[in-house]
């Protein structure tokens, strides 16, 4: 119980966050230009708390913390007095209404860059390096000749320096029909190329699915040695039931040898609603402990899970580690580079889906993003913050959408406007809110339908 609400908690603190961070773009926009604020509510419904500031904007503390809202003045919602007329939303210039509306998205994309500057200029910039631990047999990895020990250097020909660049270079290669060719340094220090031929556009959409692409293509990474320490030690879960505390280190299961970290997680993730004897080191001392392994529904599998995650701070040897150390000016310019990788993959990855080359599956709903917040608020500040900065630049990306009711739609709707040189008809703008209030009806459906399948397989 107290693991859900620690998930809830995280979850409506980012969402509150984030949602915020937009409006106040909107609203700090909005009241250069001119253009009269109403109401800058943080979060919705009813008032907790309220104040009228200089030039009668009302700022609201409401009670739902999911987000917030601006209201500008405007004639199309209640009566104008004349002497405020100039400064209601339709009577100012077009081009900045659209400043107005885009001012959300920017302060999301903004957010999102001073979260990964700052985190750059704090610790460096640092990604595992692609080494190949495992190659399984007779698959199109194993056909393209890789083996253990290889690091990928390059795909189609552009340079890659660690494991997260290579993923979104196999996602991307997901959407043509060509092999992927890879250029690798084997154990020997020798480098050569390597064509990874796939199947045709089912195998590839499936590819797309979550987690399915490195296994499906047939390799997995080289797994930094990690000792069986636990970390965080969830409230009520199994192991906190059953005794265990953050600092102890696992020995064995059912008095077979555990090894490291990972070696822990393959055997409770293999014995679902079962129990099980764990034998840890605390204080120099031996004990043991029954464990009643919980069973849960992941990409629909059952599969046991114990409630446990390693130490934060774990340190990586160097030999796996590319890490890079920045100044203000290198970090910043990293992380505008970032934000604009993951946002034009995002928009690639978006249009495959609605193209049919990407599996829908990648839609994630609430109950998902639920359990991200949760999960990387318990790896340490570090990965919250990383969270934050995805979630940041998906919110600025979905309200760019050309959909009616986002702020994507209202900007092509006032350029329209713009160039008619009229005002859209009320039938027309009904029309599109309904369409697009039906659009994103249908995506949220979906978000929803592939979470309750992973939760419930």
């Amino acid at each position: 119980m107290l693991g859900v609400l620690h998930t809830l908690l995280f979850f409506l603190f980012a969402i509150f966050l984030l949602v915020t961070v937009h409006e106040f773009g909107h609203f700090w926009v909005a009241r250069r230009l001119g253009f009269k604020v109403v109401r800058f509510s943080v979060g919705f419904g009813p008032p907790l708390w309220r104040r009228s500031g200089k030039d009668g904007t009302e700022y609201w503390l409401s009670a739902v913390p999911l987000g917030g809202y601006v209201k500008l003045l405007d004639e199309r919602e209640a009566p104008v007095a004349e002497a405020d007329l100039p400064r209601a939303f339709t009577h100012r210039p077009h081009w900045q209404r659209i400043l107005v509306l885009l001012a959300g998205p920017a302060f999301n994309f903004l957010f999102a860059i001073i979260v990964l500057a700052g985190l750059a200029m704090a610790s460096g910039v640092s990604d595992l390096r692609a080494l190949i631990g495992v190659v399984t047999p007779d698959s199109p990895a194993a056909r393209a000749g890789l083996r253990a020990g290889d690091e990928i250097i390059a795909i189609n020909g552009e340079a890659v320096d660690g494991q997260r660049p290579v993923i979104i270079g196999l996602l991307d290669d997901l959407g043509g029909d060509r092999p992927v060719d890879l250029q690798v340094r084997g154990s020997d220090g020798l480098e050569r190329s390597a064509a990874i031929v796939l199947g045709g556009a089912d195998e590839r959409r499936q590819l797309s699915e979550p987690l399915a692409l490195l296994s499906g293509i047939g390799f997995a990474w080289v797994e930094p040695p990690e000792p069986a320490i636990l970390g965080a030690v969830e409230g009520g879960g199994p192991a906190a039931a059953a005794g265990l505390h953050s600092g102890d280190e696992i020995l064995s299961f059912n008095a077979e040898p555990i090894g490291n970290w990972l070696d822990l997680v393959k055997r409770i993730n293999a014995h679902p609603r079962e129990s099980a004897v764990l034998r840890y080191r605390r204080g120099g001392s031996e004990f043991a402990a029954r464990v009643a392994i919980a069973g849960e529904m992941v990409q629909g599998k059952l599969i046991g899970r114990i409630h446990v995650s390693p130490p934060a701070d774990t340190p990586i040897p160097p030999e796996l580690l590319r890490h890079t150390s920045l100044n203000p000016l290198q970090a910043f310019a990293h992380a505008g580079s970032e934000a604009w990788i993951l946002t034009s993959f995002q928009a690639r990855a978006v249009w495959r889906i609605l193209t049919g080359r990407f599996s829908v599956k990648n839609l994630n709903g609430p109950i998902t993003m639920a359990e991200m917040a949760g999960s990387s608020a318990n790896q340490g500040a570090s990965s919250f913050l990383d969270f934050l900065v995805l979630i940041s630049l998906a919110l600025g990306f979905m309200n760019l959408l050309p959909i009616p009711i986002l702020d994507g739609g209202q900007v092509v709707m006032q350029a329209i406007e713009w160039l008619n040189g009229r005002p859209l008809s009320e039938r027309a703008q009904a029309a599109g809110q309904q369409v697009g209030l039906a659009m994103v009806v249908l995506l949220l459906s979906i978000a929803l339908f592939n979470d309750i399948v992973r939760q419930f397989g």
